[in-house]
């Protein structure tokens, strides 16, 4: 009886069962993995908001952002230190202040909580860092609301126009401290071209402005308006922020504000807005920013300080999938850790 070849073991060969194109052979190997990875998160990606109160001294940390602290001038400028050793360079400052009105007129003032904060940084960190400020009067008013108040069918409501050239001047305020650019985030209309035109005639061309130009009235926001400490005080604000049922409204609004001299655009929130980045992303060639919200930050804490995920992975997912979505650059409370966790 003569010999027989001996049968082939399973996968050898070029037996039809098996598959030809083996796709896991790219995550054999984490060195191969990293070669071919389509989606790049860096430190230099993140910007980090934070928030800055009159005072001495002061870091108080804000319960439901962990973390996350309300800092005076002098910890202000040791917390941007710490975080651009690690290699986050850009932060967004909004401001507490002292006092309160109906109009937010400290907003404007020269020795101003931002101001005196921006001139704190530049003083001690020079250009090491890039210094961008949020542009709105929510923080500023006793109301809450983003700007000065008229009443309207015997109700209070935002007076849009009213409120275009505080803006303006909020802007050239801030930049005149040491703002490198400036992010209105009111969603007013007409905003950006009362900035670009209060910016350009104050000498301030070269200042680039970062819009939220596709900000949503969301229910995430719930703890930041601990940390800014401004909630209204009456009714919400759904007449200026988009309702999260829409999309082709997004792209509208973002075609808006480039015509009016936009240079960047923002996408808020991010995670359950992944889709309008894409959108947006594929039909404008600007720079896209992502601000992945106190609320996704503050689910993400919760469940992992009971042990029901890995705060590192997870966060490193998120942000991951933002960046994949389309963001040029993501605006996260994690940013310090995640700083972190890449080095």
């Amino acid at each position: 009886m003569g010999k027989t070849d001996p049968k082939p073991s399973p996968g050898e060969g070029n037996h039809p069962g098996f598959p030809q194109t083996r796709l896991r052979r790219l995550r054999s190997h984490p060195v191969l993995r990293d070669l071919v990875r389509e989606t790049h998160l860096r430190p230099a990606d993140l910007i980090l908001p934070l928030f800055v109160r009159p005072g001495r001294g002061v870091r108080r940390e804000i319960s439901s952002m962990p973390g996350n602290f309300q800092l005076s001038p002098d910890t202000l400028v040791e917390e941007v230190r710490q975080a651009a050793d690690l290699g986050v360079a850009a932060f967004l400052l909004f401001g507490i202040p002292a006092h309160k009105d109906a109009t937010g007129s400290s907003a404007l003032a020269d020795n101003g909580i931002v101001q005196e904060g921006l001139r704190r940084m530049r003083e001690a960190l020079g250009d090491k860092v890039y210094l961008i400020t949020d542009e709105c009067f929510c923080e500023y008013t006793d109301h809450g609301h983003c700007g000065v108040l008229r009443e309207k069918a015997g109700k209070l409501d935002l007076d849009n126009d009213a409120t275009l050239p505080l803006l303006g001047q909020q802007c050239v305020s801030h930049v005149q401290a040491g703002a490198d650019m400036v992010a209105p985030s009111g969603m007013l209309d007409g905003m950006v071209g009362a900035i670009r035109t209060a910016l350009d005639q104050a000498g301030c061309q070269e200042t680039p402005i970062l819009s939220y130009a596709a900000k949503y009235a969301s229910a995430f926001y719930g703890p930041f308006r601990d940390a800014a400490e401004s909630p209204p005080q009456f009714g919400d604000r759904t007449t200026y922020q988009m309702d999260p049922a829409n999309s082709d409204e997004a792209l509208r609004e973002v075609a808006l504000d480039l015509s009016e001299g936009a240079d960047l655009v923002m996408v808020k929130p991010a995670l359950a807005y992944l889709d309008i980045i894409r959108r947006v992303k594929d039909r404008f060639d600007v720079p896209v920013a992502a601000y992945n919200v106190s609320g996704e930050f503050a689910m993400v804490k919760a469940a992992a300080e009971r042990g029901w995920i890995d705060e590192r992975r997870v966060t490193l997912e998120i942000l991951t999938s933002i960046k994949r979505a389309g963001a040029s650059m993501i605006l996260s409370y994690s940013a310090r850790d995640v700083a972190r966790w890449l080095s």
